[in-house]
Formats: structure tokens, C-alpha cells, sequence
């Protein structure tokens, strides 16, 4: 079912009664990342996948937006659906969102499921590379803005091996609203540092990354994973930041199990 939430374009799959699992993209994508995952898993739980503010089927404004917003949007959408402890599944950008929530406020939430992502806050050197990404939006446009930034996303073999799922994915970055991937840049660096709570995390939690992620390697992924008490871990082969794309199958199983070991369907 598609509803409209406060402006936000938000898509549910399978019976309300089920454990929920809510789905947050990564940057510059929409909701049908999860398109595989949802698929496999809307039988057994009740699946929530929304767009972004400023990407997909959500609403831009003036793209003047900041972490906080993206996270008050999650807590919003839960409260409207009414959903009774649900598990946060979110990839990259998806996985700020998901670790400001948490540490906002960690008893809403059933599990945490980490994609690709870091706790880490910008450094400099990643605010001036924010800087310079809104630039070349500006001067030479999404199209070229996002064939470079997707590009760096897959594995190299993926971009060959996968043509399909890349050209796909890129023509999905390359139709978002400039105004609205701007807004989602200047959010993603003013996010402030979750790091030093992640010893906090006590709910479930499931860290994992493709084996050839660029922008978050293997070592920073395990690195964040020890920090979170009794968390699982997991390298997902062939697969670059995208890995629920890149290699569903192996994401699906680790998903599953995960699910299966700490909740009830």
C-alpha cells in the first residue's frame, strides 16, 4: 500500500500484525533499493519502506534540510502507522538516520540492522568534499554529479556484471530533484557523531558490508560493529557500498537468519 505521510511518499508490504521492519534508503536512491529484501521478507513481517524527504516520491521544499528533520520524519511515519517496537533496517545515508534514532530514543525500537554506513560525523576533508559534490550539481548537473557518485557506490565488477541493476540504479539518482539531493547533502553533514553511543545499543543489532564497499570498508564496518555490545557481523562477497543490490541473496540470508534468531514471525 502507498500513503502519503506528512508529505512523505511511504510504502507498506504484508500484515500490520507481524514484527515491523522499516527500511531507509541510502543517498541519492529511493524506497526500491530494498525492492529484494521486501520481497522476501513481506510474508513473514510487515515491511515499511518510505522515500527520503527531497528524493523519490517525497516532497522537496526548499531543500533546506538537516539530520534532525530526516529523524523527526522516521519517529513521524512510526507514530502515524502506529508501529509497536519496529526494527530499523538502513543503509548508508539510511544508517545515520537509523543511528540518531536510536540513540534519540532507543526504546522505541525492537533491532537495528546497519548497511554500509558509520557512526562517524564528517571530518573536514568530507565537509569539503560535501561542498564541492553541491557545486558540481550546479555547474555541471545531476546527470554527471550522479554518474560519478554511483559509480564509486558499486564494486568495479558489479558495474559489468551487473549492467543492468547499475544503469537502473543510476538513472533512478540521475531523475532525482537537484534541489531535493542538495538538501539530502548539507543533512548528511551536519549529522553529529553517534560513535560514543554505540556502546549503549542493547537491542539487537546486525552490522554488515559488502566485501569491496569503497566508501565504508570492511575494517571500519567491524571497527563500528565491536563497538556495539552482542552485535553480529557480517561481509557481504561480491559487493560494493550497495550490497543489498549488488548481492540480495547473501543480504536476504543474513537478514533472515538474523531475524530468526532474535524475533518471533
Amino acid at each position: 500500500m502507498k500513503l502519503n505521510i506528512n508529505g512523505l511518499s511511504v510504502n507498506t508490504f504484508g500484515d500490520p500484525g507481524n514484527q515491523s521492519i522499516i527500511f531507509i534508503h541510502g543517498f541519492p536512491f529511493d524506497n526500491t533499493m530494498w525492492v529484494n529484501q521486501i520481497n522476501e521478507l513481506k510474508y513473514n513481517y510487515f515491511c515499511v519502506a518510505y522515500d527520503v524527504r527531497g528524493l523519490g516520491d517525497s516532497y522537496v521544499g526548499d531543500g533546506q534540510y538537516v539530520m534532525e528533520f530526516f529523524v523527526e520524519d522516521l519517529f513521524f511515519i512510526i507514530n502515524e502507522l502506529h508501529l509497536n517496537k519496529p526494527i530499523l533496517c538502513g543503509l548508508s545515508m539510511g544508517g545515520y538516520i537509523a543511528l540518531r534514532a536510536i540513540e534519540k530514543n532507543q526504546k522505541m525500537f525492537g533491532g537495528l540492522i546497519l548497511c554500509d554506513t558509520k557512526s562517524e560525523a564528517d571530518d573536514n576533508e568530507a565537509k569539503l568534499k560535501r561542498a564541492a559534490n553541491i557545486n558540481m550539481i550546479n555547474t555541471e548537473g545531476m546527470e554527471s554529479f550522479a554518474k560519478m557518485f554511483v559509480t564509486n557506490c558499486f564494486a568495479d565488477e558489479s558495474i559489468t556484471e551487473l549492467e543492468n541493476i547499475f544503469n537502473h540504479t543510476l538513472k533512478i539518482a540521475q531523475h532525482q530533484n537537484p534541489i531535493g539531493v542538495k538538501g539530502c547533502i548539507l543533512a548528511i553533514a551536519t549529522r553529529t557523531d553517534t560513535t560514543n553511543f554505540l556502546q549503549q545499543i542493547n537491542i539487537p543489532t546486525l552490522v554488515l558490508g559488502g566485501s569491496f564497499d569503497k566508501l565504508t570498508p570492511p575494517v571500519q564496518m567491524r571497527a563500528m560493529a565491536e563497538k556495539i555490545p552482542n552485535s553480529e557481523y557480517a561481509v557481504v562477497p561480491r559487493a560494493g557500498h550497495l550490497a543489498p543490490l549488488e548481492n540480495p541473496d547473501n543480504v536476504n540470508d543474513l537478514l533472515k537468519g538474523f531475524l530468526k534468531r532474535n524475533f518471533i514471525h
